[in-house]
C-alpha cells in the first residue's frame, strides 16, 4: 500500500491534520488502535478544553466549530489566580485583550466527535483519506526514498511522510529513536463536572492552594436544572487521588466544598470522575527522517496554562502550510529542509511557554516558608503590573 502521508493516531490533532490536508491532491492514511465506534462516538472523559481565540478560528476553518451545539460552548470571559488561603487574587480581565472573552470552553469528547465528523465529510467529498482502526503500528523506519509503517496485522504501508499524533508518550516517536524529556510531578489530576450554588461569572480559576492545586473552568448552566456549572480540576498527590476516586458522589461533593472553602456554596457532582497522571513531556526532536510529530506527541504540556490542544492546532497549521507549499511546488513533502523548518517554527511557538509553565508550577507548588512568601510576593507584584497581565491575556487568547 502506497500513500503520501501516514498519520498515526486519530485524536483531535491527527484528525485535524488529515482534514487540513484533504482536497489538495494528497493521499492520506490514518492509523488508530481504537475501534471505529470508539472514535466515532467518543465517551465523556472529564476533560474540558480551554480554547484560545486563535484555536476557535482554526476550528471554524476546519469545520469543527459548526458541528458543536452552541449550548456546549462556554464563554471563558476572565481568569484569576489565587494562592494559599489568602482572599487576594490576581485578575486577568478580558478588557486587556481585543476580545469580549479570553477564550472558550468545550468538552474534549465533543471536539473529538466534531473532528471525526469533519474527516468523514472530507472522505465523502474528496475520497483522499483512508481510516484504519483496530490496528497498532508495530514498526516504523525510513530511508532517503520513503518511510515504511508496519501494522499489527502484518500490513506494510509506504509513505513519503509519517506523522505521529498518538500521545505524549508516543510509541511511534520512540520507534524513530527520538527521546524526550519527561517530568513526573508525582500528582494526579482529577477532573469532573459539578454544579454549585454561587455564580462563577464565567471566570476561570487557578488556585495554588497548599497541598493541592484547584482549577475551575466555567461552563454554561446545567441544561436540566439551570444551576451554575463548572469543570472542576483537583490536583493532589497520586495516593490521595486514588482515595478521592473511591468516594461516593455525596462524599466527593462535600469534600470538594471543603477544598474550595465554601466559596462556591453547595456543590454537587453530576458526572463521572476521571484521573490523569501529571507528566509533562518535551521531545528532544520534533522531526526525524521523513517523520514529524504533532499534538501531544510534539508537546505534552502541563495543563495549568490550558495550552495543550491549542499548541496541537498550531502544530497542525504550521506543518500543513509546509507540506502544501512543497506539494504545490512539486517538491518532496518529506524533505529534510521542510521538516527542520517546521521543527524550528513550532519550537519557537511552544518552547518558551512550556518551560515558563514548568517554572510557575514549581514555584507555586513548593510549600516551605520562604517559598510561600515568594509566591505571595510575586502574585501581588503581578496584580500591579498591567503590561504583565496584558501579556498573560494575549497568551490566553492565542494572540
Amino acid at each position: 500500500m502506497n500513500v503520501d502521508i501516514v498519520i498515526v493516531g486519530a485524536g483531535p490533532s491527527g484528525l485535524c491534520l488529515a482534514r487540513a490536508l484533504s482536497g489538495q491532491g494528497l493521499t492520506i492514511t490514518i492509523i488508530e488502535q481504537q475501534s471505529f465506534e470508539g472514535i466515532s462516538n467518543p465517551a465523556f472523559d472529564g476533560r474540558e478544553i480551554a480554547l484560545t481565540q486563535h484555536s476557535a478560528k482554526a476550528m471554524q476553518e476546519l469545520g469543527l466549530w459548526q458541528r458543536i451545539e452552541p449550548h456546549a460552548i462556554s464563554q471563558l470571559r476572565d481568569a484569576k489566580i489565587l494562592d494559599g488561603q489568602s482572599q487576594f487574587e490576581m485578575l486577568i480581565p478580558h478588557q486587556l485583550s481585543k476580545f469580549r472573552e479570553l477564550g472558550w470552553l468545550i468538552s474534549n469528547h465533543l471536539i473529538r466527535k466534531a473532528a471525526f465528523e469533519s474527516v468523514q465529510q472530507a472522505i465523502e467529498q474528496s475520497g483522499d483519506i483512508t481510516l484504519i482502526t483496530d490496528q497498532k503500528v508495530v514498526k516504523v523506519k525510513a530511508d532517503e526514498i520513503s518511510a515504511h509503517v508496519v501494522l499489527s496485522n502484518g500490513t506494510t504501508i509506504h509513505a513519503r511522510l509519517v506523522v505521529a499524533a498518538d500521545n505524549r508518550f508516543s510509541t511511534t516517536r520512540r520507534m524513530m529513536g527520538i527521546s524526550a524529556n519527561m517530568h513526573d510531578f508525582g500528582r494526579n489530576m482529577l477532573v469532573c463536572c459539578m454544579t454549585h450554588e454561587n455564580p462563577h461569572d464565567h471566570i476561570a480559576w487557578e488556585w495554588f492552594d497548599y497541598g493541592q492545586t484547584l482549577a475551575l473552568l466555567p461552563m454554561n448552566p446545567d441544561p436540566l436544572n439551570g444551576k451554575y456549572r463548572s469543570s472542576v480540576v483537583i490536583t493532589v498527590p497520586s495516593e490521595e487521588a486514588d482515595e478521592l476516586t473511591q468516594l461516593n458522589p455525596e462524599a466527593f461533593s462535600k469534600d470538594a466544598e471543603r477544598r474550595f472553602v465554601g466559596r462556591l456554596g453547595k456543590m454537587e457532582l453530576i458526572s463521572t470522575i476521571h484521573s490523569y497522571p501529571l507528566v509533562s513531556v518535551y521531545p528532544n526532536r520534533l522531526v526525524g527522517k521523513r517523520f514529524a510529530t504533532v499534538g501531544d506527541a510534539a508537546v505534552g504540556m502541563h495543563p495549568v496554562t490550558a495550552h495543550g490542544f491549542n499548541f496541537g492546532l498550531l502544530g497542525v497549521q504550521t506543518l500543513t502550510k509546509e507540506i502544501l507549499a512543497a506539494h504545490q511546488a512539486r517538491q518532496d513533502i518529506g524533505n529534510k529542509t521542510l521538516l527542520e523548518r517546521y521543527e524550528r517554527t513550532h519550537r519557537i511557538k511552544t518552547r518558551p511557554l512550556f518551560f515558563l509553565t514548568r517554572l510557575i508550577t514549581e514555584i507555586y507548588t513548593k510549600e516551605s516558608p520562604p517559598a510561600k512568601i515568594l509566591r505571595k510576593t510575586l502574585l501581588h507584584i503581578g496584580e500591579r503590573l498591567t503590561p504583565f497581565k496584558r501579556s498573560i491575556a494575549a497568551s490566553l487568547t492565542g494572540r
